[in-house]
């Protein structure tokens, strides 16, 4: 009897504990599919139905530039044409030439293609010949820095040899400040609430926990219940995932919501979300020290002005990104994300205003940057200015 059982035993339990662990996440990966997919027929069916929630009340804190005063930039500014803003001087704009060393820091925002801009990067490293380092992966990503922490990066930054790539989610910071040579920043934008959206639900994602749970063990598995919550539920039931308050601030790598912190810096002023001093700081380090902040909507654009204002590390990105990469650029999509309703994101831009005047501020400086070269269309290469 003892031996028969024994037999069974080895039958339908693993030898080894990583194979339960592996069934166990196999198991979780099925069902999270599964759900998702309902979730995603479900959320169909309500948009087509319509929706009678009333959002007249959502919208809490601070939430516009004054009574009667809308956004102060213009979308259009971003299309506008040269004439417009008058005759442009490409080096007005390219802040490669005050570079003093040969290193590229592409302090990354989160969900903004920057996965696909990292696998370009290293193939042009190949094609361009420069050296390209990438931050490990860690438990808890910290992007504000202590002055301690932030000395110890930008002395790791600055002790890579000419010519080099790092790349790491982190806060701008500010090097001479540490008396260092400043990098060549660079970076990437995208619609701030496009971009929580998609964060909210590349969180939920199956393949990501499978990630984690493989990269750290010792993570706990997350409620199911905050997994089955979908993101127009979270808007419209006010949860505190998606309220988005006026100027609180969250410290950490979970705060994904405010596109702006990662170009203001380190400071306190920096943390708190969608307020006018870190707008302002955002930009003025954007136009004094980034050589490209380039568009995930705009890539083309993005790439052509990349080649052109900072060709030692990005010759030849528009041509390597249509070959090579773009067959690949589906790697960090998230094909689980359901569409959500118009609606629901006009309700969510409302507290949003100054993480959207900051993302066309960045769409009109790219803008710029491109009609500043004056690029004969036939050929793609900057005409020879009078």
């Amino acid at each position: 009897m003892a031996l028969s059982v024994r037999m069974v035993m080895r039958q339908y339990i693993p030898k080894r504990f990583s194979e339960f662990v592996a069934l166990v996440f196999l198991s979780t990966t099925l069902f999270l599919f599964l759900h998702t997919r309902d979730l995603s027929s479900q959320l169909a069916e309500q948009q087509h139905s319509g929706s009678g929630f009333d959002a007249s009340n959502f919208v809490e804190g601070e939430t516009s530039y004054g009574v009667g005063r809308g956004r102060p930039q213009s979308r259009e500014l971003s299309t506008a044409p040269e004439a417009f803003y008058g005759k442009l001087d490409p080096m007005d704009y390219n802040n490669t030439a005050k570079a003093t060393k040969d290193t590229l820091f592409f302090n990354r925002v989160p969900k903004v293609g920057s996965q696909t801009t990292m696998e370009l990067l290293k193939s042009l490293s190949i094609k361009n010949n420069f050296h390209y380092h990438k931050d490990r992966t860690q438990k808890v990503e910290t992007i504000k820095l202590t002055y301690s922490e932030e000395q110890r990066l930008t002395g790791l930054v600055n002790s890579f040899g000419p010519a080099s790539v790092y790349v790491k989610h982190v806060c701008f910071s500010n090097f001479t400040k540490f008396k260092l040579p400043m990098p060549i920043y660079v970076n990437m934008v995208r619609d701030p609430v496009e971009r929580v959206i998609s964060w909210y639900y590349y969180v939920r994602a199956p393949w990501y926990f499978v990630e984690r749970k493989r990269a750290f063990p010792d993570l706990p598995l997350p409620n199911p219940n905050w997994l089955r919550k979908d993101y127009e539920t979270c808007v419209k039931s006010k949860d505190p995932e998606c309220r988005y308050l006026q100027a609180i601030k969250r410290d950490g790598f979970g705060d994904h919501r405010r596109q702006t912190m990662f170009f203001c810096g380190h400071s306190d002023d920096c943390t708190g979300f969608n307020t006018e001093v870190a707008m302002k700081k955002a930009k003025e380090n954007v136009e004094k020290h980034y050589a490209v902040v380039g568009v995930l909507e705009e890539l083309n654009k993005t790439l052509t002005v990349m080649e052109h204002y900072i060709p030692r590390f990005f010759k030849g990105a528009l041509d390597t990104y249509w070959n090579e990469i773009h067959i690949f650029s589906k790697i960090n999509r998230n094909i689980y994300k359901p569409p959500v309703a118009e609606e629901v994101k006009d309700i969510v831009r409302k507290n949003f205003t100054r993480e959207l005047e900051f993302f066309d501020f960045c769409k009109q400086r790219l803008h710029k940057q491109y009609l500043a070269l004056n690029l004969d269309p036939n050929t793609n290469k900057p005409r020879i200015l009078p």
